[in-house]
């Protein structure tokens, strides 16, 4: 199931909302959990397919990144 981003321009709150692509298509309209807003923004973060190895089998991560990359 997709994640969409919001953001609320008033107090800048991010939000994550899990929603297939037919509650999407029929309109979500998110508020904001901190101040109420219905104003919220979508936003367009980052994704991934499939794992987070490349093509030889290595990670994408590199050797100074920290804990909780790629899982690890």
């Amino acid at each position: 199931m997709p994640i969409y981003e919001y953001v609320c321009p008033g107090c800048k709150e991010k939000v994550e909302i899990f929603a297939s692509i037919a509650e999407k298509e029929k309109g979500l309209k998110p508020v904001c959990p901190k101040c109420g807003s219905e104003k919220m923004i979508q936003v367009f973060g980052g994704f991934s397919i499939g794992s987070s190895r490349g093509p030889s089998g290595g990670s994408f991560c590199p050797p100074t990144a920290g804990p909780g990359c790629c899982g690890g």
